[in-house]
């Protein structure tokens, strides 16, 4: 039995490799082609500027309204205020368009570690501040995929999407305070019936790791955008590029370390 008797998932950049960044990107482009043309050139913004360091330094893992400041900030969009809810807006249904196009799939590598993780004992939540999330996970089937790579449970059954596989789901709520801000995972440890301290949080965002550890939780940052640096900066225990590499032998006694110090 692990220590860590709960183990919580962020979703986007995690589990599922999601168009939340081209949306926000395409949708922003639109809008300074079209009905914010007139002040594009008081921007800073360009095509080329948006870059995936951009997303991930200003607004992954932050709930849309944030997001949307933070990226009109960045740009420096005079009078974001009156313009930041039309980009989430148009943000959103990009996304929507997206995803029904399929336009996502899942890491192999975190599908295999949360059918490890709960083969351990822990139990698992999912905690993504996007409303988007249960969309994703609702299409994700696991039995097909522990198939398809050779994963024998006994936790898995036919039919089995990734959101039934979840012990519990916080994604998409409103809180008082997002990421950086541990409320959500607070909420999920709640859940499960787990306190903080014996809970771990799997984050590709600085601004979740920065949340999972304001929460007393230890933190894993997957680094899938190059951006290590600022996983570590923020506090992760370990980072990694594929939750692969965590080493699970040490898992199962509560030590967070990687397969490559064997």
């Amino acid at each position: 039995m692990t220590t860590f008797q709960g183990a919580i998932f962020d979703v986007d950049g995690v589990l599922v490799d999601s168009p939340h960044e081209e949306a926000w990107r395409e949708s922003l482009r639109e809008l300074m082609e079209s009905e914010w043309a007139d002040i594009r050139d008081q921007t800073t913004w360009s095509p080329d500027a948006f870059t995936s360091h951009v997303y991930q330094q200003e607004m992954s893992g932050k709930p849309r309204m944030s997001g949307a400041r933070a990226a009109l900030d960045y740009f420096e969009v005079p009078d974001a205020d009156v313009r930041v809810d039309g980009y989430a807006q148009r943000k959103q249904a990009t996304l929507v368009r997206l995803i029904e196009a399929g336009d996502f799939t899942a890491y192999p590598d975190a599908l295999r570690f949360v059918i490890s993780v709960k083969e351990l004992g822990s139990r698992v939540a999912a905690a993504s501040s996007s409303k988007n999330a249960d969309s994703f996970l609702r299409k994700i089937r696991l039995d097909t995929f522990a198939q398809e790579h050779g994963i024998v449970s006994q936790l898995l059954r036919p039919g089995l999407t990734l959101l039934d596989f979840f012990d519990a789901d916080v994604s998409g709520r409103d809180f008082a305070h997002g990421k950086p801000y541990p409320d959500m995972f607070l909420a999920a440890a709640h859940e499960l019936g787990v306190a903080p301290t014996d809970s771990m949080v799997m984050e590709d965002a600085a601004a979740g790791v920065e949340a999972a550890k304001a929460g007393k939780m230890a933190a894993i940052g997957i680094a899938r955008a190059d951006d290590a640096s600022l996983l570590a900066a923020a506090g992760a225990d370990i980072v990694v590029t594929s939750l692969d590499q965590v080493d699970l032998g040490a898992l199962a006694e509560g030590r967070l370390t990687t397969m490559s110090t064997h």
